[in-house]
């Protein structure tokens, strides 16, 4: 019993032989990776590589061995094209801004001009108003923190509160 394989026996790496496989296995190997994976080019190509890789190991197969070797290749391939695909989609995600916004020239021009309007509203408030008003909002104090650091009562920065957001209101209502 010889471990060699004796030549007058049909060698895959033969042309001819490699053809009638090809031939025989390829329609029906691209058909499964397209109806597996649902892309007929990834399909195709596919089933290119697998007989590529075939021929790479010819000599270490024997013709009724080829079928069997095309399908395993064949989907170790796909696969990995598949979790190839899923660490692209990931590092997408990954590096794409919070959000992206794709803000038009006029739609920034206008958003400018109204952060500007709002600026000079609030620097025309009466001190008393705008102080009050940029320690509520810009920095985050409380109605009472406000009232013990400039000495007057709740009520009466409940009040300027008040009547800063009347008045900045109207320039909003304006654009």
């Amino acid at each position: 019993m010889s471990v060699k394989q004796e030549s007058a026996e049909p060698v895959l790496c033969s042309e001819p032989i490699f053809r009638s496989v090809f031939e025989s296995h390829f329609k029906l190997l691209r058909n499964f990776l397209a109806f597996k994976f649902r892309d007929v080019e990834r399909a195709e190509d596919t089933a290119q590589n697998a007989f590529v890789i075939l021929w790479q190991n010819c000599a270490a197969l024997q013709p009724e061995q080829a079928k069997s070797f095309l399908f395993t290749t064949a989907i170790r391939l796909s696969l990995n094209a598949i979790k190839h695909d899923k660490v692209v989609a990931r590092f997408e995600l990954q590096s794409k801004p919070a959000s992206v916004h794709q803000e038009t020239p006029e739609f920034v021009l206008m958003e400018t001009e109204i952060k500007r309007q709002l600026e000079q509203a609030i620097a025309n408030l009466p001190e008393k108003q705008r102080v009050v008003f940029l320690m509520h909002r810009f920095e985050n104090q409380s109605y009472a923190g406000i009232a013990e650091l400039l000495g007057i009562s709740v009520k009466a920065v409940e009040k300027r509160m008040h009547l800063a957001l009347v008045e900045l209101r109207k320039v909003v209502q304006n654009v």
